[in-house]
């Protein structure tokens, strides 16, 4: 499968910006790619202030998304605020190019920022099957939180984005590589750059990384898309070689 993910500044609270931003990086690419992978919130930036920049599932977003993913024949994903039932959501949404849609609600929300005091917690861990990989979706502050995502189902690529500050991106080079590690699976984590307005630097380092912790690609600061396969294949031979996953604990998420 090949992978494009989108290393970007983002806008204030300024959805069709970051749309008409966006829309030109994609469709200015000349390479074709399977799933095009945007970074958490990327309509508004990592806000907590949703009613400013909510939207539906029927909202200008979703629709513009669907319609960009058929242009390309190609899946979308990433993040955006989502009401729903008199609730917020930051909400990772997965596009298929047949305009088919499957989400997750983000689980663990930062309380350092008061996400939790605005937003609505997911409850379920999602697995989307698509092209014959098995995709479990996370986002940002997830990645500190091993036990929820471990690698029960043999899904075959865990993908988290994020506004992932400066100061803790040690932390997040770090996580991401243990969680590739620990489940044997091909990581990526899409982050953005820029500042926001609550003076908030963000660095960038978006990275896939494969099934034994080797680094495929690493995007430091820089802005733009960049593209990479995966292949299942050497995961799956991997796996079966080195049997790891067969020997993890049994587990209930209470």
């Amino acid at each position: 499968m090949k992978v494009a993910l989108f290393q970007t500044k983002l806008a204030w609270e300024n959805p069709e910006i970051n749309r008409t931003f966006i829309e030109e990086y994609f469709l200015n690419e000349d390479e074709s790619f399977d799933l095009f992978v945007l970074p958490e919130m990327f309509t508004s930036g990592f806000t907590m202030n949703p009613s400013a920049i909510a939207e539906t599932m029927e909202g200008e977003t979703m629709a513009w998304l669907k319609e960009l993913a058929k242009k390309k024949t190609c899946a979308i994903t990433g993040s955006l605020v989502i009401k729903e039932n008199g609730n917020f959501y930051n909400r990772m949404v997965f596009v298929f190019p047949s305009g088919e849609v499957q989400f997750y609600n983000k689980r663990h929300l930062f309380t350092l920022a008061g996400e939790d005091k605005v937003y609505t917690k997911g409850i379920e861990k999602v697995i989307v099957n698509y092209n014959n990989w098995n995709i479990c979706l996370q986002i940002c502050y997830d990645l500190r939180f091993p036990v929820f995502v471990r690698n029960v189902e043999n899904y075959d690529l865990l993908l988290y984005v994020a506004n992932w500050p400066k100061p803790r991106i040690n932390a997040w080079d770090a996580l991401l590589k243990a969680r590739a590690i620990e489940n044997m699976c091909y990581t990526i984590g899409v982050n953005r750059t820029g500042e926001d307005a609550n003076k908030l630097e963000y660095p960038g380092h978006s990275k896939a990384t494969d099934f034994l912790g080797n680094t495929i690609v690493d995007c430091e600061d820089e802005l733009g898309v960049f593209i990479f396969e995966l292949d299942k294949n050497a995961q799956q031979e991997t796996r079966q070689k080195l049997n790891f996953l067969n020997d993890r604990d049994d587990f209930t998420i209470l």
